[in-house]
């Protein structure tokens, strides 16, 4: 059994997160205001100083004060001395920086490939029969050894499928032109909202985030203030994210501690109009991921913003404040309470809408992975600063993060556009001095023609790029990515 993690007090008494409990996931909840953000960030420095790397998305833009040392708050001070935390230091903890718009932070980005028709349907808010069309353009691509990395790539295909729309309607099933033309404005808008960054190479090694320095676990943030501003790019680009993660991660079972903590932020925006299918696939990750030695922690107003099925696997549970001031809000407010493992010496109820702000209630599981009573506590202040760095301080972290200069340079090598724009010019070659692509006078077929030679170099460069093949693999299959091969 390892060491619990302290992060809040009740009384005189220390609660506690036990490492081998992490990855059974976490709810943080409570109304704007009543100390979520703080939470997240003693819960993230709490499990970097264990050894354990974290993903966190910085929704206001404050949460990039971990990469300093804290302290010189009187507030902070006083909550200090009131819980008797003599063991309390001023500590940063090591931080990278991440951005999709490689402004704030260093590039993330991701292959049209690994995201897949499924997600991408629902970034580019497609119904259901031109999501049917993007599934067959990604059929295509996988059937013809067409490489997908960026949106061009998936451009100069759609003109491709619009170009065969008759043979391939045979193929595959109808292909319209209404449809393809969908997807273009669904394009459009997302290019509109800086959307096309994120697409592309040197797609996010995964490996990157499993880092530690000097046996503190790495705290991956991304800068998500302006990311927030499209929340259906925001929240289709975290699914993203937790779907590699399931992916690419081996199975390991029960572990001494998780390899990686998750904390997905404003997790209602993921689950607002989510498609079924989509939530259901949610549901399979959520409940598979933590044998891969990941721990999930959603973060949202409220617990009801979550569909029942991955609430009932969020195990560790911190609620702050709620307001009860409507027939609706009481009965979250019921519902709330009525979440925890009873405490016969607390009114749930009750304490949920008079929590002070840095105060929650507090339910985790314990060694033997059953809740413990609902507990009301302070969280415990954060050791790194509370609030932003400055662009300075962003900077020079930045600068001595262990990825820095690795995804700066954006990548663009051979693939569909490059492939199809080869078909396109040999096409035409072929169309303008077509007695190349006769054997002779004889009429016999003696050699290919140019369009042939050209499609098969184009087939044999791509076949190559992709070791052979665009292999599925099991996210590919829930979620529809494709693993991507280096």
């Amino acid at each position: 059994m390892s060491d619990p993690i302290p992060f809040s007090r009740a009384g005189s008494e220390d609660l506690c997160l036990f490492p081998e409990m992490a990855n059974r996931h976490g709810l943080i909840a409570g109304a704007t205001g009543t100390g979520k953000t703080v939470t997240l960030q003693t819960l993230a420095e709490s499990f970097s100083r264990r050894g354990i790397p974290v993903f966190l998305a910085d929704v206001k833009g404050d949460l990039s004060g971990l990469g300093l040392p804290g302290g010189g708050s009187a507030k902070a001070a006083e909550r200090i001395r009131s819980l008797g935390l003599a063991d309390w230091r001023p500590e940063a903890v090591p931080v990278t920086f991440w951005d999709v718009f490689g402004e704030r932070g260093h590039p993330v980005r991701a292959t049209l490939s690994e995201m897949g028709p499924l997600l991408l349907s629902r970034l580019l808010g497609l119904n259901e029969t031109q999501a049917g069309v993007l599934q067959i353009a990604f059929r295509l691509a996988d059937d013809e050894k067409l490489l997908l990395l960026d949106l061009k790539d998936l451009r100069a295909l759609l003109e491709h499928v619009g170009s065969r729309s008759a043979e391939l309607t045979t193929r595959y099933g109808n292909v319209s032109a209404a449809s393809l033309g969908a997807i273009q404005r669904g394009l459009l808008t997302l290019e509109s909202q800086g959307g096309d960054r994120f697409f592309g190479e040197p797609a996010l090694d995964f490996e990157d985030l499993l880092q530690t320095v000097d046996g503190r676990g790495v705290v991956h943030l991304l800068a998500a203030d302006r990311l927030m501003k499209a929340p259906k790019l925001y929240a289709t680009f975290l699914l993203w994210m937790l779907s590699e993660l399931f992916e690419r991660l081996p199975e390991v079972g029960d572990q001494p501690q998780p390899k990686l903590v998750f904390f997905f932020d404003e997790a209602h925006l993921l689950f607002s109009d989510l498609p079924p299918v989509i939530q259901e696939k949610v549901e399979q990750v959520v409940r598979l991921i933590r044998s891969k030695g990941v721990g999930v922690y959603f973060a949202t107003q409220n617990p009801r913003d979550i569909p029942e099925r991955v609430l009932a696997q969020l195990g560790n549970r911190v609620q702050h404040a709620l307001r009860a001031f409507t027939p609706s809000e009481q009965r979250a407010v019921r519902a709330a309470a009525d979440s925890f493992r009873p405490n016969p010496r607390l009114d749930t109820a009750a304490a949920i809408t008079e929590l002070a702000v840095g105060e929650a209630l507090v339910s985790v599981l314990d060694e033997r992975g059953q809740p413990t009573p609902v507990e009301r506590a302070y969280i415990h202040p954060p050791r790194s600063r509370i609030g932003p760095a400055d662009e300075s301080e962003r900077s020079r972290l930045m600068a001595v993060s262990l990825v820095a200069g690795v995804y700066e340079r954006a990548v663009d090598r051979e693939s569909a556009y490059e492939q199809l724009r080869r078909l396109v010019e040999a096409k035409a070659a072929s169309a303008e001095f077509p007695e190349r692509s006769a054997g002779g006078r004889g009429g016999g077929r003696v050699r290919d023609t140019l369009v042939e030679t050209m499609a098969k170099t184009a087939v044999r460069s791509a076949a190559t790029a992709v070791a052979g093949a665009l292999v599925r693999g099991l996210l590919g299959s829930l979620l529809g990515g494709t693993r991507r091969r280096r």
